[in-house]
């Protein structure tokens, strides 16, 4: 468990998953140093698929593929604490992606006193940040209080030279004591808005003959200074009436692409006691998602050329990255005639409505015994299209979402490079039961989720990859198409329903008032997302593959715990279990996720951490992690190739972590130096080099990185001014090059994509409360 003095001792605005960072079994590459760009996470390998998220008790996890979003986390001045609970998940979790570990933070709780706290901050690369919030104090002589909170945090994209980050967020909390025994409701809101373009994301190969850079065509820099390329700034130029203008590539790079994200939610937490031990919660809540991510795709004036499967349309033709796909019917960059190709804005758009709602019974038997069970539901709707929009003459599209002003065909209707429409819902009933014998503790409890996948796709699906053929549903083109192309699987509805009996159990036995010794067993359960589902329309109904299997878990943890009044100090075995264990690797010029089942795999590892505080103004803490995966079987890669797979480990998650911090604090003065080793990740799961064209161009491995930062915090309270504070944070400083966050593969020849770790950056703020 991490509080608030260490959160708020981070880089202000920082995203809450960096830092978590500093907890053994975590691993995450930052994308930026300002938690507003995302990143990547592991879990004891579990990747943020498989990690359950909540804040407050809300699910966090996207709803089709079960992502996290990092940059869209609660502002670090509004957590209380933050718990992870490695390996295992709650047994009350609502998520589909509960296979792995859980992150749980929650909100301050409004004070009963007024007050208000500001923090400013400016850095490298322009970054400014504004955070202030006011606290009501009790309005109400029952004590009902609130605060309200709002922050805004701008700088300019790290790599590339042209893009720009802007996030804003606001949130509002009030709260409603019941009596004098903990009982309670609160009503809060939450609002983030981020406009960003991406950035630093390039081939992982170090092959001669390339400079670094974003495109396929470029390399992973080898010197600090090649981090910091520059995207060529362009102009796309005008049409010319008559001729035949081909597509620009002005807006193609990685750089002009937008990740923009509207994400909203409101949440009730609330506990009744009925009677005596007898204690009900219900936290119902609402959450919003408007978001996409993707670049530009080749759109045509014309009609489909015969190859595509039907003649003279208009519609979407999935293909290359370099090949045309939209087909509009009509003049689209103003020449008066119909004979070009053009470029256009076309991300992938997400617009998701979800409801849900967490509410348990808790009856406290006697002051050893306790039962608890709880009902879980989730609601997520889960709206995804493709319309296309214009860009401007200097490559950006013109505004964030296209599907505000989408391109409309010569019918009048948007073509859609996707076009469906997901409910994705969750009902669960769970119970639990915790004794107390002497030093002796149990848990014991079962969950029983049922879910239901209903899927809608109004695009015709030509590939096992997911490759799609889009005309407007109900049309006579889309009749034409299913006429010309019977063995392609049509727009269709599809219903998959998922459930299983979870159990978990553990215990801990007090061997003495310092030491305990626990153990724990829990069964896991990830439900394949909804872009592998729609995958699956590719296939038949009948055929077996058009019906993934879902991911099971079972985990097992054993370990030691010490605490003094000085020290505290844990150590922890553990051995994960997966079946039907589903890889994925996002293809970036596709803009399609490719997943492969690994079939059984086996992880386990060790986990250890040891804080020492031997006065109250001094601190020292170690943490590290093991980390071993073996995957049982080779995998298919063809109808007569097989991936070597056999015994190996899989790729993206470190080998190891070690790190640890220092924090003194006198006279005012607070300093706190913390370190992080992040060992070796294989790049494919067939642990071998990455080979193109018969010639090795990066190795089997990302190497390991040691990053250190540095935080100082001085209070102007000698000088008249209490609550009045600066406080400096470096991260990186000795400014290490390294490997960021990329998705690792299934074959050796394949290249992915990786981000540049995030370069030594100051951050200066003024904190100012009362």
């Amino acid at each position: 468990m991490l509080g608030a003095e260490f959160i708020q001792a981070q880089t202000p605005g920082q995203s809450i998953n960096e830092v978590i960072n500093q907890l053994p079994g975590v691993s995450f590459q930052n994308n930026d140093p300002f938690g507003s760009a995302g990143g990547t996470m592991t879990i004891r390998g579990f990747d943020d698929s498989r990690i359950s998220q909540t804040f407050d008790g809300l699910p966090l996890n996207d709803t089709g593929g079960y992502s996290i979003y990092s940059n869209q986390q609660l502002d670090p001045e509004i957590i209380d604490q933050v718990n992870v609970n490695l390996g295992s998940t709650d047994v009350d979790s609502p998520t589909a992606a509960a296979s792995g570990s859980t992150v749980n933070y929650r909100s301050i709780t409004p004070s009963e006193d007024f007050g208000a706290k500001m923090v400013a901050s400016v850095g490298d690369f322009s970054f400014f940040r504004l955070f202030g919030m006011v606290q009501t104090g009790n309005l109400t002589p029952w004590g009902t209080r609130a605060f309200v909170s709002a922050s805004r945090a701008t700088n300019n994209a790290i790599y590339g030279g042209i893009g720009e980050i802007d996030k804003q967020q606001y949130n509002a909390k009030i709260y409603q004591p019941i009596g004098s025994n903990g009982d309670f409701i609160s009503l809060a809101g939450h609002y983030n808005e981020n406009r960003n373009n991406f950035f630093g994301s390039v081939p992982l190969r170090v092959d001669g003959g390339r400079v670094a850079g974003s495109a396929s065509a470029n390399r992973f820099p080898i010197t600090k200074d090649e981090r910091f390329y520059e995207t060529a700034r362009c102009t796309i130029p005008a049409g010319v009436t008559g001729a035949v203008d081909t597509a620009s590539s002005c807006g193609s790079d990685y750089e002009y692409r937008y990740n923009p994200s509207n994400t909203g939610n409101i949440r009730i937490n609330s506990r009744f006691t009925l009677a005596d031990g007898l204690i009900l919660t219900v936290d119902p809540s609402y959450q919003y998602t408007k978001a996409n991510g993707g670049g530009t795709s080749i759109a045509s004036e014309g009609l489909t050329p015969a190859s595509s499967g039907i003649a003279g349309a208009v519609g979407f033709i999935q293909g290359s990255s370099s090949s045309t796909q939209y087909y509009f019917g009509r003049d689209l960059n103003g020449d008066g005639d119909m004979r070009d190709t053009v470029r256009v804005h076309s991300p992938s758009q997400t617009q998701t409505h979800r409801y849900g709602l967490i509410a348990s019974l808790r009856y406290d038997l006697d002051d050893n015994n306790t039962l608890r069970v709880a009902y879980s539901y989730d609601r997520g709707r889960h709206r995804q299209t493709g319309e296309a929009g214009y860009l401007q003459t200097i490559g950006f599209g013109a505004e964030p979402f296209p599907v505000n002003h989408p391109i409309k065909d010569v019918n009048g209707a948007a073509v859609e490079k996707r076009n469906r429409l997901s409910y994705a819902i969750l009902h669960q009933v769970s119970g639990e039961y915790r004794g107390k014998f002497n030093a002796f503790t149990v848990n014991v409890g079962l969950r029983a989720p049922f879910f239901k996948r209903d899927l809608n796709n109004y695009c015709f699906t030509q590939s096992a990859s997911g490759n799609l053929r889009c005309f407007e549903p109900g049309s006579s083109i889309e009749a034409a198409y299913a006429v010309a192309n019977p063995t392609v699987q049509g727009p269709q509805q599809r219903i998959f329903k998922y459930d299983k009996l979870l159990p978990n159990a553990g215990f801990v036995f007090n061997a003495n008032q310092a030491l305990d010794i626990f153990g724990n067993y829990s069964k896991g359960l990830q439900v394949p997302g909804t872009d592998n589902l729609y995958q699956s329309f590719y296939y038949d109904p009948a055929n077996p593959n058009a019906n993934p299997s879902p991911e099971t878990t079972d985990n097992f943890d054993l370990g030691i715990r010490y605490r003094t009044a000085t020290l505290q100090a844990q150590l922890s075995g553990w051995y994960t279990i997966y079946k039907d264990r589903l890889a994925s690797a996002y293809d970036r010029d596709l803009d399609t996720t490719i997943y492969r089942n690994l079939g059984r795999v086996d992880k386990y590892g060790i986990d250890g951490s040891i804080t020492y505080q031997p006065m109250p103004e001094l601190m020292f803490y170690v943490f590290g992690s093991y980390l071993k995966s073996k995957i049982k079987d080779d995998v298919e890669l063809t109808a007569t190739t097989q991936a070597q797979t056999s015994g190996k480990r899989e790729s993206g998650a470190p080998i190891y972590t070690l790190g640890g911090r220092i924090q003194g604090e006198i006279e005012g003065v607070r300093l706190g130096v913390q370190a992080k080793r992040t060992g070796s990740r294989y790049v494919n799961d067939q642990n071998l080099p990455v080979f193109q064209n018969g010639a090795q161009v990066y190795g089997a491995k990302a190497p390991g990185y040691t990053l250190i930062d540095l935080d100082a915090r001085y209070s102007l309270e000698k000088f008249g001014a209490p609550g009045v504070a600066v406080q400096l944070n470096v991260t990186n400083v000795f400014d290490k090059l390294y490997v960021g966050g990329f998705d690792g593969t299934l074959s050796n020849t394949s290249i992915t994509f990786a981000q540049i770790g995030a370069p030594r950056t100051f951050v200066g703020s003024l904190v100012v409360s009362f």
